[in-house]
């Protein structure tokens, strides 16, 4: 078999960093790895990593699962892509397997990232409220992507300062703060869109009590209550997805990350009446649901099903948070199942932590300031999990 890439070397690390062809738009990389097997990456030198982070909650299911893999081979020496003027088997099959796990009665959407899914769902909200009814009511300290769209819709203002004027339409309240909700959602609101664990925000989780009551305003007035699955779904708090903890229905959940394992694919879905508001021409996109993509969904669902990821997510969670509340270091841990903000209190640089962690091969990343964030595979084992403590022991000592 012929090989087309750069041979990974100690040589490709240096001339990336000194003469990098991409953008600088994610900093100079710390690492550079090469491999990767369940928890485990190896880095260019031959170093062995614990990922603790999982690509941002990405490769729930560990890195080069053999099925997900197999799945995705043999999809691509079956069928690639054909364009959605015509169907394929494989993209069917993945909708209606998102369709049951979110509870049956809707409809999906595919493409490729959560900031697509996100601005999908706005579109969708702006069609659905109708003229004059199109404003989103979003959180301060979420995040739901970067193109300008989801940009607006993220509360974070100085995100937004180098790319003003930002689109209008957009309105953000403190995260939990039911009062300026009620305020805010008047009859030029379409939807309310919200994280139920804001991740980049720090790892906050939403109380159960305000997400029941964010419910029960949006069926009041009439505006759609829309949830950003992207980092929380597919079993990594506990359960399929994290408004389930609640016990509420949303209108629309948008989708990604987890869901490939690594493949690039996202999705918007919404309740049969809502996603009908959609008619043909209104919103596309050349890669939605390809064949490739929706075989790696399939498999992971399956894989996921069979060793109940959202009970292994849980478990291992409440392991991992134990442990971590063991150490004097550790001011507290915020999140849910395997989402994780470790907060270390006030004075502690958490990047310096995070580097430490890697100069110790443990992978993880400082959400904030103070604050690391772990988001492990839902396959970690206990031993990896007795690993990474030590190491993160010995840097937070």
């Amino acid at each position: 078999m012929t090989s087309h890439a750069f041979a990974a070397s100690p040589a490709l690390a240096s001339m990336l960093r000194d003469h990098c062809p991409f953008m600088p738009v994610f900093g100079a990389p710390q690492v550079m790895f090469v491999r990767g097997e369940g928890t485990q990456l190896w880095d260019v030198n031959g170093k062995r990593y614990l990922d603790f982070l999982s690509g941002i909650s990405v490769t729930s299911l560990g890195h080069s699962h053999p099925e997900i893999a197999d799945a995705i081979a043999e999809q691509a020496h079956t069928l690639l892509h054909v364009s959605n003027f015509f169907a394929n088997p494989v993209a069917a099959r993945a909708a209606t397997m998102v369709d049951e796990l979110l509870g049956g009665g809707g409809q999906v959407f595919f493409c490729n990232s959560g900031a697509e899914a996100n601005e999908a769902g706005i579109k969708l909200a702006r069609k659905f409220g109708g003229r004059g009814r199109f404003k989103v009511v979003s959180m301060l300290g979420s995040f739901h992507g970067r193109t300008l769209a989801a940009l607006a819709a993220t509360g974070q203002p100085a995100k937004h300062e180098p790319f003003q004027p930002m689109p209008e339409g957009f309105m953000h309240v403190p995260f939990g703060d039911l009062a300026a909700l009620e305020q805010a959602v008047d009859g030029s609101v379409a939807a309310v869109l919200v994280e139920c664990v804001q991740g980049e925000g720090g790892v906050i989780p939403a109380t159960d009590e305000w997400l029941q009551r964010v419910r029960e305003l949006c069926t009041e007035r009439g505006a759609l209550m829309m949830i950003d699955e992207v980092q929380t779904g597919f079993a990594r708090t506990g359960d399929w997805f994290a408004f389930q903890h609640a016990g509420v229905q949303p209108d629309v959940v948008m989708l990604a990350k987890a869901m490939g394992n690594g493949m690039p694919v996202g999705a918007l879905w919404a309740r049969r009446e809502i996603a009908g508001v959609f008619a043909p021409g209104d919103h596309g996109s050349t890669y939605s649901g390809t064949a490739l993509a929706t075989a790696a969904v399939c498999a992971v669902i399956e894989i996921m099903r069979r060793i109940d990821a959202p009970r292994l997510a849980r478990e291992k969670g409440e392991l991992l948070t134990s442990q971590l509340l063991r150490l004097p270091a550790v001011k507290a841990v915020r999140g849910r199942g395997l989402l994780l903000g470790v907060e270390l209190g006030e004075g502690v640089d958490a990047k310096a932590k995070q580097l430490a962690l890697l100069e110790r091969g443990v992978v993880t990343n400082a959400v904030t300031p103070t604050a690391l964030r772990l988001a492990p595979p839902i396959t970690v084992t206990h031993d990896e999990i007795a690993e990474a403590m030590r190491a993160i022991a010995e840097v937070l000592t």
